[in-house]
Parts: structure tokens; C-alpha cells; sequence
């Protein structure tokens, strides 16, 4: 078994140890290739102006995140092309499917796109060319494979001419128009075909070769060799269909349920998660990913132990059916908290509206579970990764809860990414985001970013000012951006485009963003007038950052519009993050 992943760049530890296997498989496949070329791999990757083509590597990898087969593949997007550089398989894994799964997502990722076709080389099956029969049948055997997808050889023209006289086994050029059937001018081949020659071979080939490889194609569009195989051809790749790896993992809270509040006015309720459900169910955005269970020392990571010890023992001896709400709110004495649990609720809360009930604690222990599955989907790979989850977590700091939350998920979360790069923290929920701003105040590795309603104006009150800039090592790593009562898109596009460009210049290797969908129109809890097409405007922004990606579900309570701004939300992030 194996699976399918996109990587684009090396920033990530697992992207790095992959293709450190690619280069070995390089090394073995192909032992006359130079090792220089093996060694850029990772710059050709990060660098697209320097080589001239933004490549894509490919991977199938099997258990442990072992490497089975790779295919590397350039971009040009000013004249809209693909170019295939190599599709290679591990040499213990040949004829188990690999090469066809690899070649079949480079198709569809040349579909995506848009490009008017993908070329690469292949070595002749013409005796005239290849006095080898050994080689000869092996390329007779990889030419039968394309013939399979439409992939022909272009005829008529002298690309297959050797570089010098000595030279042997002269490839062919390749073409696979994927099943369009639209066919190529001559002016547009010869510009493709030169550029090829140039950013492929310009180290070996003169140009007196390339300007007579380029001036052979004479026919008004390229011909293809006839089919020569007795193959069935495959159907083209479908344009609609988006490739499993480039989906967003999607971490549903399993148990959020068992935390259901009946009291009157309380406004986190189940009904939340089926909502957004609903709605993005219904598009192909995303991939279910089951949660994982991860030990307490998570948690503990970001939360004091005696808040979290407290937490599980009076969630543990509150009555079924019942709930507890703070109600004395005693000088934080360290020394000498209340011995009765109800009343030591005051002591590690910041307000008077959020309960403590039997399933309180499990379900926010598995809200934190969902965004530690999602988050370790981001480090192997995945683009972006949702965390569905209640109850909230954004408002529960090092050793306090309230605000209907009580672990801090994203900040957990948060916690594990940065043992791999730096991390911002984007807090987009109408109220600040005190939780991450306690938890990493005094941290410079850890960003946090939140726009909200003015503290004047908005819970929790007591923070979100301006000045609150961080301390000592993390002084200036905190950035509030507090708004006025009245705020519409526009109007926060502007301030979102400044916070962006803050998270920009820190230049993290992850983006968290702590979602709030309570900016919207009519919500119970906020002022603003956020519509749909602004939910997915922000997105666009946000994705256009490029950067791993993970989402936790916070705030957002008008269960009208609650999965609409949900579902825009993410098609403008996806888009962003694939264009």
C-alpha cells in the first residue's frame, strides 16, 4: 500500500526526508546521472526564477514514510506547459502500480493546471536507434506504458538527432496532450521545444543544435507517431476530480456532543458542528481523517497541571444533567484556593457564563485531540487541515478557563508544530484571543495575531488592547488589532491585510488560524456585518500566505449562516493556496 503526496518546497522535516530518498533512488536508477543534479533537487524546488520552471515533486510513500517512487515535474506558466523530468520507482518496488499512480497524478496536476500539455522524453524503441536489445525492449516496454494515456512521440521533426556523432540512444520527445485532442501549432511547439533545450540541456546542447532541433518542426502542428502497441487507451484524467493530497484534512470531534448545555441563552450547543457539516459536506474540498488519542503531557504543555487536575476532578463529581457556574471569585491567593470544588470554580475562571458539567472535560480533552491529529496531517505534508471541534478553545489560558472554553486547542497545537519551525497564530473569532496571548506572551517563536472587537466593547474586556506587545524574549511577537462596535468586509480586509503582512515578515514555517465565524451578520455574540462572499474574501487572503495551514474551529453562533461562511471560508483558502 501506498499513498500519493505533492511537495513544493523543503521547509517541513518530512518533505526534507523524503526527498533525501528521492536523491538515493536517483542515485540508484539512473547511476550516470551527474550528482550535482541529484543535489539541487531541494533549490530547484524552493528557487523557480533561478531554473526557470517551478517544480513539483510527487512521492509514494508506503508505512513509516518510506519513499516507493517519485516523479519530478517542471511548470511553466507563461507558456502554459508541463515538463516531466523523471517518474522512477524504489528498485525493490518494481511492477507494483507505482509508476502508473505517479504518472496519473502528474496528469492531473497538468490538467489543473490548465497547461496545453506535458512533454518529456523517452528513450527509442527503433532498432535504427538502440543497437541494445536488453535496452531496447525496456524502452519498448516504458513507450507501450504512455501509449496507454495518448502519450505518443513527436515524429517528423530531429529532436532524436544525437548531440554528437558518438552519442547513443537518442530519446524521443513525448507528448501527452491529455486527452484534449486539440493538437499544438508549430509556433507554439517551437517555443516550448526551445525552451526545453535550453533550461533542460543548455549545459551540454550549442545553440547552432537547439536552433536546428527548433526550426525541424515544420508541420503547421506537431504529428504523433502512430499507435504502435496494441493498447487500450485509458480515459483522460477528469479536470473536476481534485487530487486526494491536495485536499484538506478534515478532524471532526467525535464527542462533542456528549457536552451539551441546556440551559436557557447558552449558545454553544451541538447544533453547531452538524451545521458546518451540512454544508461542506457537500463540496470536494475535503478528506476525513479519523482523530488520534494523545497522552495528557499535550495538554500540560500549555496548561498548568493543577488547573487541568482541578478540571477533571470537579467535571468528574458534578451530578449528570447538572453544571456548575463560577459564582465567587476569590484573590488569586496561590497559597490558599477554596477548598470546596464548586466555589474554587472562580479560581481558575474568568467569567460567570461558562459551566463545568460531567462531559466538559472529555469532550475539550478530545477537541484537543482533533487539532493534535490535525496538526500532525500538516506536518506530513497536507497542505491545510481543519479541526471541526467544540467546545471552543481560544479563551482558556495557562491556568484559567471561560469564554465557553477550556483546554486551548489551538495553542496545543501551536505548541507541537513549533518543535519544527516557527509558528504564527492568526485569531480571526469577533472576541480576542487571550488564551494564545497568555500562553506565549513572553515566547518569540510563536506569533500571535488577533483581530476582534475593542476590549471597550467586547469579552473578555480585560484584554486585546493595542499596547499588549509581549514580554521579554517575546516582546513584539503579540500584535492586537482591536475594532470598533461597526465593522463591515471592507472594513476588515484592511485590517486583516495588515496583520497578514505582519505574519509575512515573521516569516513562519506554520499559520494557524483560530476561526471564528461570529464576525458575521447577525450572530448573537458580535456587532459585525461579515456576509459570505467577505468569509471567503479573508480566506483568499489567508491562503495567499502559501503557508501550512491549520485551521481550529472557534467561535460562530448564527446557526442560519454559520455553515454557508464556513463552506466560503475554505473555497477561498483552498484556491488561494493552490493557485
Amino acid at each position: 500500500m501506498f499513498c500519493i503526496r505533492g511537495i513544493y518546497d523543503d521547509a517541513l522535516p518530512v518533505n526534507r526526508a523524503a526527498i533525501a530518498q528521492v536523491q538515493d533512488i536517483l542515485r540508484v536508477q539512473f547511476p550516470l546521472l551527474r550528482e550535482g543534479v541529484i543535489l539541487e533537487i531541494p533549490e530547484r524546488l524552493r528557487n523557480p526564477l533561478k531554473f526557470q520552471f517551478r517544480s513539483m515533486l510527487f512521492v509514494a510513500e508506503g508505512a513509516k514514510a518510506q519513499v516507493k517512487g517519485f516523479a519530478f515535474l517542471a511548470y511553466e506558466p507563461e507558456l502554459r506547459f508541463c515538463y516531466l523530468d523523471y517518474v522512477a520507482t524504489a528498485k525493490n518496488m518494481l511492477d507494483r502500480g507505482i509508476g502508473g499512480s505517479l504518472y496519473e497524478r502528474v496528469r492531473q496536476e497538468a490538467l489543473r493546471l490548465q497547461v496545453v500539455g506535458l512533454f518529456f522524453e523517452c528513450l527509442p524503441d527503433d532498432p535504427a536507434l538502440c543497437s541494445d536489445p536488453v535496452a531496447l525492449k525496456q524502452n519498448a516496454a516504458r513507450l507501450r506504458f504512455y501509449e496507454r494515456y495518448g502519450a505518443r512521440p513527436i515524429v517528423g521533426t530531429a529532436y532524436e538527432s544525437p548531440i554528437t556523432p558518438q552519442s547513443q540512444n537518442p530519446p524521443y520527445l513525448v507528448f501527452d496532450d491529455l486527452g484534449r485532442n486539440a493538437g499544438l501549432p508549430r509556433e507554439q511547439a517551437r517555443v516550448i521545444v526551445r525552451a526545453i533545450l535550453e533550461r533542460e540541456y543548455g549545459h551540454v546542447c550549442s545553440k547552432q543544435y537547439i536552433d536546428k532541433v527548433v526550426e525541424s518542426f515544420r508541420d503547421p502542428g506537431i504529428r504523433l507517431r502512430e499507435p504502435k502497441y496494441r493498447t487500450k487507451e485509458l480515459p483522460p484524467p477528469r479536470s473536476s476530480q481534485i487530487p486526494p493530497d491536495l485536499k484538506i484534512a478534515l478532524v471532526v470531534n467525535d464527542r462533542h456532543g456528549v457536552h451539551e448545555v441546556r440551559d436557557r441563552g447558552y449558545v454553544e450547543a451541538p447544533v453547531r458542528i452538524t451545521t458546518i457539516l451540512k454544508e461542506i459536506g457537500g463540496c470536494d474540498l475535503f478528506t476525513a481523517v479519523p482523530p488520534r488519542n494523545y497522552p495528557l503531557s499535550h495538554i500540560l504543555t500549555v496548561h498548568d497541571s493543577d488547573f487541568v487536575k482541578y478540571l477533571k476532578r470537579v467535571c468528574e463529581n458534578v451530578p449528570e444533567g447538572e453544571s456548575v457556574y463560577p459564582y465567587v471569585f476569590p484573590l488569586r491567593n496561590a497559597a490558599r484556593p477554596p477548598k470546596e470544588l464548586a466555589v474554587r470554580a472562580g479560581y481558575y475562571c474568568i467569567d460567570t457564563f461558562t459551566p463545568l458539567n460531567r462531559r466538559a472535560y472529555a469532550a475539550a480533552e478530545r477537541a484537543v485531540d482533533c487539532a493534535l491529529t490535525a496538526a500532525d496531517a500538516v506536518l506530513s505534508g497536507r497542505p491545510a487541515a481543519y479541526a471541526l471541534v467544540r467546545p471552543p478553545g481560544h479563551h482558556a489560558e495557562r491556568r484559567a478557563f471561560g469564554g465557553f472554553c477550556y483546554f486551548n486547542s489551538a495553542a496545543v497545537a501551536a505548541q507541537r508544530l513549533s518543535a519544527s519551525g516557527k509558528v504564527a497564530i492568526l485569531d480571526v473569532d469577533y472576541h480576542h484571543g487571550n488564551g494564545q496571548q497568555d500562553i506565549f506572551y513572553d515566547r518569540a517563536d510563536v506569533l500571535t495575531v488577533s483581530i476582534h472587537g475593542h476590549p471597550r466593547i467586547a469579552y473578555p474586556y480585560f484584554s486585546g488592547f493595542e499596547d499588549e506587545k509581549g514580554l521579554g524574549p517575546g516582546e513584539g511577537f503579540n500584535l492586537n488589532f482591536p475594532l470598533p462596535e461597526t465593522v463591515d468586509g471592507p472594513r476588515y480586509r484592511e485590517t486583516l491585510q495588515k496583520a497578514l503582512q505582519a505574519i509575512a515578515a515573521f516569516r513562519p514555517t506554520f499559520l494557524v488560524v483560530a476561526l471564528g465565524l461570529d464576525t458575521a451578520k447577525g450572530d448573537p455574540t458580535g456587532t459585525w456585518t461579515l456576509r459570505a462572499a467577505d468569509f471567503e474574501a479573508n480566506g483568499r487572503l489567508i491562503g495567499a500566505l502559501k503557508l501550512p495551514t491549520l485551521v481550529v474551529q472557534e467561535g460562530g453562533y448564527n446557526t442560519r449562516s454559520l455553515g454557508a461562511n464556513a463552506r466560503r471560508f475554505f473555497l477561498g483558502l483552498w484556491s488561494a493556496l493552490q493557485t
